[in-house]
C-alpha cells in the first residue's frame, strides 16, 4: 500500500478538482514552442522585435500572488524565465476561473506549463515574459524539495544527499540544474572524440554484448543464460576481441563507444556498468598510439574548456603533449625505491609483505607487480603519464617488447592519480596468442577469478592472419570526471548503481520513540530499553508489536534474558 503525505494528498485532490473543471492535467495535444529561455535572455536586448510573440513551455518553479495579478518562474531545459500573469489577460470575458481557482489555488511548484505572450522588462530591470495565455501540460503530484537561495544567491534546503541525488537522478536535475553541465560535457567529449575519429577515416562499428566467451580484459564477468539456445551467455568485460575479428577482416581502422560490464567492487572509480571507447588502427603500434591520443585528448580539452590547462582538484594539469613517458619497472623504482625487474614470484610476494600489501595465492608474477604499482606509483602521477612496457604474465594480448625479453608493448596513461587509458601493439601471433591463453588457464586453475578464458574462435581468426595493429581503450566516465573536476563516477553516470533502496515504513509517535532509541543503542535488553522509553504497558506492547511486526526490530530469547535490535 502506498503511504502518501499530507501534500501528496493535497495535490491529487488538486487534480480531481482540475478534471471536474473541465481541465486534462495531461492533455495529449502538442503544445507548440519556438523560444528558449536561454535564447531569451541571451538575445533579447538587441532583438526586442523578435519576442512579441512568444510560446515557451516548463515546470513552475516559483510563484508570488499579488491579488489579480502575479509573477512566477518557469524552467525549461535551458535555464528560468520570470514570467507575468494578470487576471484579465488570460481570462477573457466574466469566468475567472483560470486564475482565481487553477492559477492562484490548483497548481503547484513542479507543474509543467505552456505559457504564450511577450516579452518586456520590469522596473527592477528583470527580462519577463508577459502571459497572454496559459495550458496546464503535467500536474505533478509529488512536490518537489524546495531549494531556496537568499540575496547573495547562497542555497539553503538544498538536495543535496548523495544518495537521494543518484537515486532519484530526475528530481536532481531538476532543482540542481548546474548538474546538467556534467552531462552536457560528457556529451561534447563523446562526439568530439567521435568526429576525431571519423576525420581520419575510422569506422563506427557495434560489437556482441552477450558474448560466449568472456575475454579481452581480466576481470570477473557477469554470467546469463539463454533458454532457446540451452547455453550459458557473458556481458562482456571488453570489446577487444571482435573489434580484432574486424581488422581482421580487412578493415583498417574501427572503434566502438559501448558499454562494458564487470561484476566487481564499487568504489569512487568503479560501477559494475560503465562505458568504454576502444579503437584499432591497422599498421600501427603502440607509440604511433601514444602520439594519436596526446593530439585526440589535447583536441577535446580545447573543445570543452577552451585551453588545454585546467584545474583538477587542487591540480593544474596540462593536457597538451607531449605526455611524460615511464616504464612500470622505472616507476616502481623512482616511487617505491624497488628493483623488481628480476625478481620472481617468490621474492615479489615476499617484497609484497615487507610493504604491507595484502595478497593471496591465486595471483601470479604479473598480479604481484601490478598490486606494487598501483599501491606506491598510482598516486603520485599527476600529469598525465604513459606508463609502458609492461610485463608479460601482466597482458595476454599484447606483442612482446621488440627489444625487451619478458615485456609486452603496452602503455596505460595516467591523470591526476586515475588510468583513464589503456592500449598495446596488438599479439597478431596466432601460436604465441594460444600459449598466453594457455597460461591464463592455469591462473584461473589457482583460483584466479579475473583470469581470461580461451577463446577459439578469435584464435581462428588469428590464424587467418591479422595486420600489425595497435589499439587503445580509453574510460569515458573517468575522462569525463576530469573534464568536469568530479572526483566520483557516480556524478557523472546518471543512474549509478545502487542498493536496493530500504522501504519507508510508517510509524506511530510510541514506534518512533522505541526506534529512536535503538538506533543509539541496539542491541539492549529488553527491560533497560522499556525503562529508557517510559510508556505504559499498553503502549509499550503496543509499540513492539508494531515494530516487530514490520520487521523494523526483533526480539531474541539467550536463557531467561531478552534482548531487542534493529533489523538491518
Amino acid at each position: 500500500m502506498q503511504l502518501l503525505s499530507e501534500q501528496e494528498l493535497e495535490r491529487r485532490k488538486d487534480r480531481e478538482e482540475l478534471m471536474k473543471l473541465g481541465i486534462n492535467p495531461y492533455p495529449a495535444e502538442a503544445f507548440p514552442i519556438n523560444v528558449t529561455a536561454e535564447d531569451i535572455h541571451r538575445n533579447y536586448e538587441n532583438r526586442k522585435n523578435d519576442y512579441k510573440s512568444i510560446s515557451i513551455a516548463g515546470r513552475l518553479m516559483s510563484r508570488r500572488i499579488m491579488g489579480s495579478a502575479s509573477f512566477g518562474e518557469i524552467q525549461d531545459a535551458s535555464g528560468r524565465l520570470q514570467f507575468y500573469v494578470r487576471r484579465d489577460d488570460i481570462c477573457e470575458g466574466e469566468d475567472k476561473t483560470l486564475y482565481n481557482t487553477v492559477f492562484k489555488k490548483l497548481l503547484g511548484i513542479g507543474d509543467f506549463l505552456g505559457l504564450k505572450g511577450y516579452i518586456f522588462t520590469t522596473q527592477t530591470g528583470e527580462i519577463s515574459l508577459h502571459v497572454t495565455e496559459l495550458t496546464i501540460l503535467s500536474k505533478s503530484i509529488k512536490p518537489l524539495p524546495v531549494v531556496k537561495r537568499d540575496e547573495e544567491g547562497n542555497v539553503h534546503d538544498g538536495f543535496t544527499d548523495p544518495e537521494m541525488r543518484y537515486r532519484q537522478r530526475y528530481v536532481d536535475l531538476t532543482v540542481n540544474p548546474e548538474v546538467k553541465k556534467t552531462f552536457i560535457t560528457r556529451s561534447k567529449i563523446i562526439t568530439q572524440m567521435r568526429r576525431y575519429f571519423d576525420d581520419h577515416g575510422w569506422l563506427e562499428v557495434e560489437t556482441p554484448i552477450l558474448q560466449a566467451v568472456h575475454g579481452g580484459a581480466a576481470a570477473r564477468p557477469f554470467d546469463t543464460h539463454h533458454n532457446t539456445l540451452d547455453m550459458p551467455l557473458y556481458l562482456r568485460i571488453a570489446n577487444e576481441l571482435y573489434l580484432k575479428r574486424l581488422i581482421v577482416g580487412g578493415f583498417d581502422g574501427v572503434y566502438e563507444f559501448g558499454k562494458m560490464f564487470r561484476n566487481e567492487g564499487m568504489d569512487r572509480t568503479h560501477n559494475p556498468e560503465f562505458t568504454s571507447m576502444e579503437i584499432y588502427v591497422a599498421y600501427k603500434d603502440y607509440i604511433w598510439m601514444m602520439e594519436m591520443v596526446e593530439e585526440m585528448i589535447e583536441q577535446v580539452t580545447q573543445e570543452i574548456h577552451g585551453k588545454t590547462k585546467i584545474k583538477v582538484g587542487g591540480n593544474e594539469i596540462e593536457f597538451a603533449g607531449p605526455y611524460r613517458r615511464l616504464s612500470m619497472y622505472d616507476s616502481i623504482k623512482e616511487y617505491a625505491g624497488i628493483d623488481v625487474s628480476k625478481m620472481d614470484e617468490t621474492e615479489l610476494r615476499q617484497v609484497c609483505k615487507d610493504l604491507n600489501i595484502e595478497v593471496d595465492d591465486s595471483m601470479g608474477k604479473g598480479k604481484l607487480v601490478d598490486e606494487i604499482f598501483s599501491e606506491k606509483v598510482e598516486a603520485h602521477l599527476i600529469q598525465p603519464t604513459y606508463i609502458t612496457d609492461y610485463p608479460i604474465e601482466m597482458t595476454p594480448l599484447a606483442k612482446k617488447h621488440r627489444t625487451e625479453p619478458g615485456l609486452v608493448e603496452r602503455f596505460e596513461l595516467f591523470v591526476n592519480g586515475k588510468e583513464i587509458g589503456n592500449a598495446y601493439t596488438e599479439l597478431n601471433d596466432p601460436i604465441d596468442q594460444r600459449e598466453r591463453f594457455e597460461e591464463q588457464l592455469k591462473l584461473a586453475e589457482r583460483g584466479d577469478d579475473e583470469a581470461m578464458a580461451m577463446d577459439e574462435d578469435f584464435l581462428r581468426a588469428l590464424e587467418y592472419g591479422m595486420p600489425p595493429t595497435s589499439g587503445l581503450g580509453i574510460g569515458i566516465d573517468r575522462l569525463t570526471m576530469l573534464m568536469t573536476d568530479n572526483t566520483t563516477i557516480q556524478e557523472v553516470l546518471f543512474f549509478p548503481q545502487m542498493r536496493p533502496e530500504k522501504k519507508q515504513v510508517e510509524m506511530t509517535e510510541e514506534e518512533k520513540l522505541v526506534f529512536e532509541l535503538l538506533k543509539a543503542d541496539s542491541p539492549v535488553e529488553l527491560p533497560e530499553l522499556k525503562g529508557k522509553a517510559g510508556l505504559s504497558n499498553k503502549k509499550w506492547d503496543v509499540a513492539m508489536k508494531g515494530l516487530t511486526g514490520k520487521g523494523v526490530a526483533k526480539v531474541s530469547k539467550e536463557g531467561d534474558k531478552l534482548t531487542v535490535s534493529l533489523v538491518d
